[in-house]
C-alpha cells in the first residue's frame, strides 16, 4: 500500500462566501459574512494549489472526476477549463449522480456525453454504463485521475461512493489518484449509526456513521488505510489539502452541490431530513424549500403549515406530487440550533407519531429507510415508541470508537 499525502501546517480557521447560479443565501448569511470579513483568511481549496499538483501530472494523460461544483477560486472558473488552459493533457471526464452539470434528478440515469467546450468525453458513473466505465477500456484512457467535487459529509450522499468505485478501479489497473480536497460543510461533528455492511448499498458504502465529519481526502485515506476498498485494494493516493480550513470552520458552499440542496439551510438539515426519503412523508422535493420542510396529507390534526409538491427541474416526480401536505417549516431555524441538534431523529419521530395517532402509520417506513440509516434498530425503536435520546444512546459508543479510529487519517485540526 502506498499513500502519498501532501499536508501543510498553515491550517487556520477561515470562511468562504462565494455564491453563483441559483444558489440561495439568507439574511443571516450576509450578516455572518460582514461580521467575519475582516478577521478571517479565505479558504483555498485543493484545486487552487496548482503548484502542488501540476508537477505531478506533467506529461501524463489525465482524467477528471467532477461536476458543477468543481470551481476554482473567486473567479468561479471550472477546474476542467483551467486545466486545459494550463496545457494539461485531459483525456476523459467521469460524472456522478446528477451528471457533470448537476441538473439530473436524484437517482436518474445519466447518459454519456461530450463536453461542448473542450470536446472531452464524459463517462457517466451513475447509470447503466457504470461497470463498463470502471473497466479496462475506460481505465486505459488515462494515467492519473484528478478528483475535484464538493461533498456534504453524509454517508448517504453518493459522491463519495462513486469516488470509492473509481479508487477501486484505479487500484486494479495501476492508475494514480490525486484528490483536490474541499471543506466539508458538515465537518464539525460526527453523528449517527455506523453502517451495518449487510445493508451496503448505493446510499451506504463504507462502515462509517451517517455524519462522518471528514473531507473526501481524509475519507479516501481512511478507505485505503482500513482496506475498505474491494479486496483490500490500495490505489496510489495523493491528497492536495485545503489551506486555512479546520473542522470547526463553517464553510459556505459557492454553488449548489446537487439540485435539491439549494442553500446552506438545506445542507445543514440534510442529515436529519434525508431519512424521510425512506418513508411516505415528503421532505419538500418539488417545492422551493427542499430538505427544509416535511409534511403529509394525513398530518393536518398535528400541524397547520402546508405545502404542495409539484413537478420541477431536479424533482420531476417528487413524493406526494400534487397533494397538499401538512407539517413543519424548518427554513428559518437558526444555524446555531441546527448545529447543536446535529443529526436529529425528532422530525421523523414527530411525523410517525402524528400519523400513528390518526391511524395512518401503516406502511410509514419503506425498506429504503434501513439502507439510509444503515441499521434496522433505528426503525424498530421508533416503531416501539423509544425517544430520540434513547435511540441516540444506542450509537454513542460506536461513534466514539469511530472517531478514535479515524484520528490518524485526519489532515485538518
Amino acid at each position: 500500500m502506498k499513500i502519498r499525502i501532501i499536508v501543510l501546517l498553515a491550517l487556520l480557521p477561515a470562511y468562504s462566501y462565494l455564491w453563483s447560479g441559483n444558489w440561495q443565501n439568507r439574511q443571516d448569511d450576509r450578516h455572518f459574512e460582514k461580521k467575519e470579513a475582516g478577521t478571517a483568511k479565505r479558504i483555498m481549496t485543493g484545486d487552487e494549489r496548482t503548484e502542488l499538483y501540476l508537477p505531478l501530472v506533467g506529461g501524463k494523460r489525465v482524467a477528471l472526476f467532477s461536476n458543477q461544483t468543481g470551481l476554482v477560486g473567486e473567479d468561479h472558473r471550472h477546474v476542467l477549463d483551467m486545466l486545459v488552459e494550463k496545457g494539461v493533457r485531459m483525456t476523459a471526464i467521469f460524472s456522478p449522480e446528477h451528471g457533470f452539470r448537476g441538473h439530473a434528478d436524484a437517482g436518474a440515469v445519466v447518459a454519456d456525453e461530450v463536453d461542448e467546450r473542450t470536446g472531452i468525453p464524459i463517462l457517466s458513473l451513475y447509470g447503466q454504463n457504470r461497470k463498463k466505465h470502471l473497466g479496462e477500456e475506460a481505465m486505459g484512457l488515462f494515467d492519473v485521475l484528478l478528483v475535484d467535487i464538493q461533498d456534504v459529509g453524509l454517508r448517504y450522499y453518493t459522491y463519495y461512493v462513486t469516488m470509492c468505485h473509481l479508487m477501486d478501479a484505479c487500484a486494479k489497473y495501476g492508475r494514480e489518484v490525486i484528490i483536490l480536497d474541499r471543506p466539508n460543510p458538515n465537518g464539525h461533528y460526527v453523528d449517527g449509526p455506523i453502517l451495518d455492511m449487510s445493508l451496503r448499498s448505493g446510499v451506504g458504502y463504507l462502515p462509517i456513521p451517517v455524519v462522518h465529519g471528514m473531507t473526501l481526502g481524509e475519507l479516501a485515506r481512511m478507505a485505503v488505510g482500513e482496506k475498505w476498498l474491494n479486496e483490500g485494494n490500495a490505489c496510489r493516493l495523493t491528497v492536495i489539502p485545503c489551506l486555512n480550513y479546520t473542522h470547526q470552520t463553517h464553510y459556505t458552499l459557492p454553488v449548489a452541490p446537487s439540485p435539491n440542496l439549494p442553500n446552506m439551510q438545506s445542507v445543514y438539515l440534510y442529515p436529519s431530513l434525508c431519512p424521510f426519503e425512506g418513508t411516505v412523508v415528503s421532505m419538500g422535493r418539488g417545492t422551493d424549500k427542499p430538505f427544509q420542510q416535511y409534511g403529509h396529507p394525513g398530518m393536518l390534526a398535528c400541524h397547520s403549515y402546508s405545502f404542495t409538491p409539484q413537478s420541477v427541474p431536479g424533482a420531476t416526480r417528487p413524493t406526494l406530487l400534487g397533494e397538499k401536505c401538512y407539517g413543519k417549516d424548518l427554513s428559518v431555524i437558526p444555524y446555531d440550533t441546527i448545529w447543536q441538534q446535529q443529526m436529529s431523529l425528532k422530525y421523523v419521530i414527530d411525523a410517525y407519531r402524528c400519523l400513528k395517532t390518526e391511524g395512518k402509520a401503516d406502511g410509514f417506513f419503506t425498506s429504503f429507510f434501513d439502507k439510509l440509516l444503515g441499521q434496522t434498530y433505528v426503525r424498530k425503536m421508533i416503531e416501539e415508541g423509544y425517544s430520540e435520546a434513547e435511540i441516540r444512546a444506542r450509537w454513542k459508543d460506536e461513534v466514539e470508537e469511530f472517531k478514535r479510529k479515524r484520528q490518524k487519517y485526519l489532515i485538518y485540526e
